[in-house]
């Protein structure tokens, strides 16, 4: 999978900003040589959006990080696959199919896009439907110590009862359930409570209904993640992931209910949350016309490498903006480091600035300049030799991020009024016109304009 050449793991400086604590942490497992991590992974109801991919992409790239610093075999990442949800049975009772059609539908569009972007599948993929009994003990382990109560049919969660909820969000309890959409019902005891459990509707598809002390039902969100990770992971844990989403309240209730299950355990010892996506500065939805899946981007042939290299070129905390010029930005880029790379030679070591902006809490943007430094060095160096390491470290680096620049094919030729006119556009620094006759040529033929280092230009 990989094969960097790995360093000594007491070289590791890895700084964590951790969401718990609100600060940069020097990252130290809990079990030395054992790393362990934990990352929401898709609800298998629709294809991926690119919100979702950039999750996803994120802690693939601290993953490669951690499996180079330390061994592959040390780190063991676990991404569920949640298959049994609301969202699933709203969807198969819409398409008219079953329930499993469309999860396995789903999964393989998640699987095939994520593939795409050259994401490393993780140690573990456990399914929901698999840990029903994983669950069912927890949520056992939580009434008997009074932190649930069933009401009805459901078992819910009382949050009244954890003295420490709502940490990780740093705001109190009433603030967080009056700035957030909670269910509203009769049978709880304070609007904040989760449901653990829940019984099975009179329409229910039976394949989606599983067997409980209370009955016949299905498990709520929270609980599913807390039983797969301490199934994969145990009761306490390196790093927990997720989109910023995500923190309340699906990672506040996480905490509560495995910390009020499991007394003395902490869960999750660092916790990571990447930032939002928007589109060209609107938030992404439907009714808008800007939601985007990774499927509608591969379909208009944009690659895998394109989309993974626009998520990498924001900080992994920040907001990031999706737009158009990013994607072709990111091609320019890819192109020219592609027509470096088959200089290489084998065994080519990362560089050490590219490894130490990883360590800076995966501060990727940095780690990426360098890139660009290297190419510069490349085109700027008249040895044999030393192009020969400077590509060999380029092809390093890029395999550390999971950035593969496309092979450049075989020069092709055009009209040259085309190319003259590219040229001339470009010399008077008119960009928008330059843009239109590549763009047009792109989508006629298939063929790229790229301006080479030497100045001339060639359709690849």
């Amino acid at each position: 999978m990989l094969k960097h050449k790995r360093m000594n793991p007491l070289h590791n400086m890895l700084h964590l900003y951790n969401t718990l604590t609100r600060k940069k942490e020097i990252f130290q497992p809990l079990t030395p040589g054992a790393i362990s991590m934990y990352v929401c992974g898709p609800t298998v109801y629709a294809p991926p959006h690119i919100g979702n991919a950039r999750s996803v992409v994120v802690y693939d790239t601290l993953y490669r990080g951690l499996c180079h610093f330390y061994d592959e075999a040390q780190v063991t990442y676990v991404r569920n696959i949640t298959d049994v949800d609301d969202k699933i049975n709203a969807a198969a009772k819409e398409r008219g199919v079953p329930i499993s059609h469309v999860t396995a539908e789903a999964e393989a569009i998640f699987q095939e896009a994520m593939a795409a972007l050259h994401c490393l599948p993780p140690t573990h993929q456990p399914h929901a439907t698999n840990h029903i009994h994983d669950m069912v003990m927890i949520i056992q382990r939580l009434i008997e110590r009074g932190h649930a109560y069933e009401s009805a049919g459901h078992v819910y969660f009382s949050v009244e009862s954890d003295p420490h909820y709502g940490t990780l969000s740093g705001r109190k309890l009433d603030a967080m359930v009056a700035g957030a959409r909670v269910e509203i019902s009769e049978h709880k005891r304070h609007p904040g409570d989760f449901v653990l459990w829940k019984p099975a509707d009179a329409d229910d598809d039976p394949s989606a209904l599983f067997d409980s002390p209370w009955g016949k039902g299905r498990p709520g969100w929270h609980i599913e993640c807390s039983a797969m990770s301490m199934h994969f992971l145990g009761e306490n844990f390196d790093i927990h992931g997720g989109g910023a989403d995500l923190m309340f309240p699906h990672h506040t209730n996480e905490i509560a209910q495995s910390t009020c299950a499991f007394p003395g355990s902490h869960f999750a010892r660092y916790w990571v949350h990447n930032g939002f996506v928007t589109v060209e500065g609107e938030k992404m939805s439907k009714s808008l016309g800007n939601f985007i899946t990774v499927q509608d981007l591969l379909t208009k042939g944009y690659a895998g490498a394109q989309i993974r290299w626009v998520f990498l070129s924001t900080h992994y905390r920040k907001p990031l903006d999706f737009n158009l010029k990013s994607l072709q930005d990111a091609q320019s880029s890819l192109e020219k480091f592609g027509a470096i790379l088959p200089h290489a030679a084998p065994g080519g070591e990362v560089p050490t600035p590219v490894l130490e902006a990883w360590q800076d809490d995966l501060n990727i943007p940095l780690a990426m300049s360098h890139l660009h430094g290297l190419a510069q060095s490349y085109h700027g160096c008249a040895s044999v030799t030393e192009k020969t390491a400077i590509a060999s470290s380029l092809r390093a680096a890029c395999d550390f991020l999971g950035i593969y620049p496309p092979t450049p094919k075989a020069t092709q030729t055009v009209d040259p009024e085309i190319t003259h006119a590219y040229m001339e556009a470009r010399a008077r620094k008119d960009f928008a016109t330059a843009d239109k006759i590549r763009d047009d040529l792109f989508s006629k033929t298939g063929l790229r304009l790229v301006v080479l280092p030497d100045g001339t230009c060639q359709a690849q």
